[in-house]
């Protein structure tokens, strides 16, 4: 159990360290981020709103308990990086840039599948033991 708790901190905390980079430019409305914003077609009243959509899934992740919310902060972040891989691909970018991409959705994936391990393993652990 220690392993799966363990293997799941690490994805889950590079996950929302890569989320909260990503998330702060947007709040912010940063240059780069307005001129990437422009580059893929959209308006850029919509970074803060992403941004702090972002913030709040990492808050929803670190945050014990909330079982649901950590079901749509998971959702959530994939509809975010699907979205933003679409529409690099729509405007014509390299597939070289792509790689940000697959890294967050493998740590997506490994946080959630050992989110779920975690929580299978703590039930376990609160069943009483059966005699035969």
């Amino acid at each position: 159990m220690k392993k799966i708790v363990t293997v799941y901190w690490i994805f889950t905390g590079l996950l929302a360290a890569l989320m909260t980079l990503g998330s702060i430019p947007d709040i912010l409305s940063v240059p780069e981020a307005v001129v990437l914003f422009d580059h893929l077609g959209y308006p850029t009243y919509l970074l803060p709103f992403i941004g702090t959509a972002k913030l709040l899934g990492v808050i929803a992740l670190l945050v014990p308990g909330f079982p649901k919310i950590k079901e749509w902060a998971y959702a959530g972040f994939v509809i975010d990086l699907a979205g933003a891989m679409y529409s690099s691909i729509a405007v014509g970018d390299p597939a070289s840039g792509w790689l940000v991409f697959f890294i967050g959705f493998g740590l997506i994936a490994g946080s959630y599948i050992f989110h779920h391990r975690k929580l299978q393993g703590q039930a376990t652990k609160s069943q009483p033991a059966r005699l035969s």
